[in-house]
């Protein structure tokens, strides 16, 4: 049977040195503002249009129409 996943023999150290300004730049704290009272985009309410009206009473009436052909 082969195998058909092949090890690898390059392993790369679990210690990673970095020198000291590289290091004091990745783990500087960064101060932000969060803002508040601002409206996204995609927060709105939907609306009940008159189209979702007809499409759920097309909807009744089609399921009406399906129960009444296999009734009998």
């Amino acid at each position: 049977m082969r195998n058909s996943m092949k090890t690898n023999e390059n392993v790369m150290p679990s210690i990673v040195q970095l020198e000291v300004e590289v290091f004091n730049n990745l783990v500087k704290e960064v101060r932000e503002t969060v803002a508040t009272g601002v409206a996204l985009p995609g927060t709105r309410k939907p609306v009940f249009r008159v189209i979702d009206l007809w499409s759920i009473q097309r909807k009744m009436k089609s399921a009406t129409r399906y129960s009444r052909r296999n009734a009998f």
